[in-house]
């Protein structure tokens, strides 16, 4: 299943609510995200040979536990490849393109997968045109 599929699959009056529970300090930029929301429901996805890895991680520092969203290559071709890569500066075309890991549909529901890439996709900002792409 792509990131397209799944955010086909449900409305904003689904995910606002999950938003809110995970990330309550969003609140404010609540408009923002909806905004970004309904464009990715009307964007083409872009077919990308990586998939979307979503798994919670121990802050080694405070002990704290934080979400961590990246992308992993299907079929890495160089040594590089073989490891998660930064998807936050992507275009969001790529992001729709991308098949879920499996790993991440068994430990997340699907709201949550929604919520948590479409917090990554914007860290950098609601407008795709003001965020630098590598």
């Amino acid at each position: 299943m792509t990131l397209k599929e799944l955010i086909q699959n449900y409305s904003w009056s689904s995910i606002y609510s999950k938003f809110l529970e995970i990330y309550p300090e969003a609140g404010k930029g609540l408009q923002g995200y909806k905004t970004v929301f309904e464009k990715l429901r009307n964007m083409k996805a872009e077919p990308i040979d990586m998939a979307i890895a979503i798994t919670k991680e121990k802050d080694m520092i405070d002990g704290d536990y934080f979400i961590d969203v990246v992308g992993i290559y299907n079929n890495p071709t160089t040594p590089e490849e073989k490891y998660p890569q930064g998807i936050e500066f992507l275009p969001w075309r790529q992001w729709l393109g991308m098949n879920i890991d499996k790993n991440s549909l068994m430990n997340f529901s699907e709201q949550e997968i929604i919520v948590h890439c479409l917090y990554e996709m914007t860290f950098e900002g609601f407008n795709e045109d003001e965020i630098k792409f590598k």
